[in-house]
């Protein structure tokens, strides 16, 4: 990556995940993403620009509200460093063109779609279906072969996880995923096609099940509760996207 570029990618990034920020607190209850403006949940003062500077405004003030001194969640700035890091590791492997600008959208959006996850246990459909739509026109952008591999991978993405849900549910005897896990699959083979799906696929069962043993081994995980796989399958999806055609043929070339 050109040293020029990087510093605009982090900027960017970090600006990009403070609006995360506002998606993943107000998307699940229902509040309009635009109005009102940004403002303290506590005393509900609007806050000023400089109140808003990603990570930088959040040390500045001490992890506080300026005016009303309420505690502000670290996960605030952590998602805007993540984000800016995703930017900056998206630059880095792809430096510039379509794939560059694919890394951007769709980690961002997998990234929304995690933390709602983790806090809700949902996958909102608005969420989902603008994924999927935005997967489309990019590949439009492909051609046929990105459109119908696209296809191909949405189709392969939907059944797929569905049958890992249904085998998954009679071995442990409980629902073992939920509703918007196959549709995230499916808006992950819409951006991936089918053979970097099936690598994404592979580190989200991966980590999830290791996740899930190291849970009940610890305690932190009872049987019978809940854990989302969504945080997993945006995993695989970034993985997939950096290094799955890589990881595909490195795969063929030693199994053959």
């Amino acid at each position: 990556m050109s040293l020029p570029l990087w510093p605009w990618l982090l900027v960017l990034g970090a600006c990009v995940g403070s609006f995360l920020n506002v998606v993943v607190y107000r998307l699940p209850r229902g509040l309009s993403l635009w109005h009102p403006p940004s403002h303290c949940p506590h005393c509900h003062t609007r806050l000023r620009p400089w109140d808003n500077v990603p990570v930088l405004g959040w040390l500045w003030l001490g992890g506080r509200c300026r005016y009303c001194g309420a505690g502000i969640s670290p996960r605030y700035p952590l998602v805007e460093a993540a984000t800016a890091g995703w930017f900056v590791l998206a630059g880095w492997r792809f430096e510039s063109g379509w794939a560059l600008l694919g890394a951007l959208v769709l980690g961002s959006w997998l990234l929304a779609l995690a933390l709602i996850d983790q806090e809700t246990l949902t996958l909102p459909e608005s969420l989902l279906q603008s994924g999927l739509v935005l997967g489309f026109i990019w590949q439009c952008f492909q051609g046929w072969p990105g459109i119908l591999g696209g296809v191909w991978g949405m189709v392969v993405g939907l059944w797929l996880l569905d049958g890992i849900g249904w085998v998954a549910s009679l071995l442990l005897g409980q629902t073992a995923l939920g509703g918007g896990d196959p549709k995230l699959a499916a808006l992950l083979g819409v951006w991936l096609h089918w053979q970097s799906l099936l690598v994404a696929l592979l580190v989200a069962v991966c980590t999830g099940a290791a996740v899930g043993v190291g849970g009940r081994l610890t305690g932190r995980l009872q049987p019978g509760q809940p854990m989302p796989f969504g945080p997993f399958l945006a995993l695989g999806g970034a993985v997939a996207w950096l290094f799955g055609a890589d990881l595909w043929h490195w795969y063929w070339g030693w199994f053959a």
